[in-house]
């Protein structure tokens, strides 16, 4: 019985890790085609408020779960982004310098830019999520002393994201939070000396779930930002657009790790359903009009989100369809919305 228990785990374990490869497409592609379709300004300022949005969620009551409040600010920032990082499956190291300084480094490859993307993100679009995140962790700390010098950017052709945290001997000026400091290098990375989860509060169960959390968290906070600084129109193109393209990308990706392949409608419907199961989302299947309707009665990437406007809903109408294309030629799929209904959307499909 407990063998089975363990293929049956490591059988769910492999379908998270995939929608996490998933999300983590859409989030580079909503980047990138911000870059395409509405320039690097534009792109920057997206990057910005999609990660100063997280830190201002995230990073407080992360030092809490992670058990580093008690540190100095520079060394609880570090390592910080070194565990939380980790979790994601993201490439990062931390080097313990004082207790006033201490660095973080992301290597090659770089997570967020996965593959051939790098390439196309401007270093003003980089420098926009070291202004949005880790200039402001000093400020919500209450540390106005705390700042991130940054050493190096991987878009910028260096050998990889690094920078430390310094804690100065005075306040610092917004334009002093994150200063460029290219001469230096970061010191070696020693795993040993690197900060480690408690493995009694963090089982592979709670990692194998963190790590599926942590890609779609990015997409979470992504579409209301798309929204709120777009326009509900521009955005949902941008969202549906982005979700298309992933969408078609990647069904044999996903399809593969769910053990199924392309095929017809009714392939498609199984592979959807299983990814809804995938990401924690409940639903229902209706075969008595003739069609196939699968009823999606919660949408959990969404949850407690508070300004999610009905426009984020492109980017998930675009996700299916995308996907629908890549499982097969001429597979419709139909998406209908109930606001504030039992069943947020209905899939007609086939």
């Amino acid at each position: 019985m407990e063998a089975m228990n363990d293929v049956r785990d490591e059988a769910t374990w492999k379908r998270w890790r995939s929608v996490a490869d998933l999300y983590h497409a859409v989030f580079t592609g909503l980047v990138l085609t911000a870059v395409t379709r509405r320039g690097t300004p534009d792109a920057a300022e997206f990057v910005f408020r999609i990660f100063r949005r997280q830190q201002q969620e995230r990073f407080i009551a992360g030092l809490g779960k992670l058990g580093l409040s008690h540190l100095p600010p520079a060394v609880a920032a570090a390592q910080y982004h070194y565990l939380s990082n980790w979790i994601g499956g993201v490439s990062v190291e931390y080097m313990y310098e004082n207790d006033r300084k201490a660095w973080i480094r992301y290597p090659p490859p770089r997570w967020i830019w996965r593959g051939t993307a790098i390439c196309g993100i401007p270093g003003e679009v980089s420098r926009a999520m070291l202004r949005g995140w880790h200039a402001n962790n000093g400020v919500a700390l209450g540390n106005l002393r705390l700042g991130f010098v940054c050493t190096k950017q991987s878009v910028d052709g260096q050998d990889g994201l690094e920078g430390y945290y310094c804690e100065y001997d005075h306040d610092l000026e917004i334009d002093q939070r994150l200063v460029f400091a290219r001469h230096l290098e970061a010191p070696p990375f020693d795993p040993a000396k690197a900060p480690a989860l408690p493995v009694d509060s963090w089982p592979k169960s709670r990692l194998e779930k963190a790590y599926r959390n942590y890609a779609m968290e990015y997409v979470r906070t992504a579409a209301p930002v798309a929204v709120q600084l777009f326009g509900p129109d521009d955005a949902g193109y941008l969202l549906r657009l982005t979700g298309k393209l992933i969408g078609m990308q990647y069904y044999d990706e996903v399809a593969a790790s769910f053990g199924m392949a392309r095929g017809d409608a009714t392939t498609f419907v199984e592979f959807f359903t299983a990814l809804l199961a995938a990401q924690d989302d409940e639903f229902g299947i209706d075969k008595s009009a003739g069609s196939i309707a699968v009823q999606q009665k919660t949408w959990k990437l969404m949850d407690g989100v508070t300004d999610a406007h009905p426009a984020c809903a492109e980017l998930l109408r675009g996700l299916v369809e995308g996907l629908a294309a890549g499982c097969g030629r001429n597979i419709p799929v139909t998406m209908t919305a109930e606001r504030n209904g039992a069943r947020p959307f209905t899939w007609v499909i086939g």
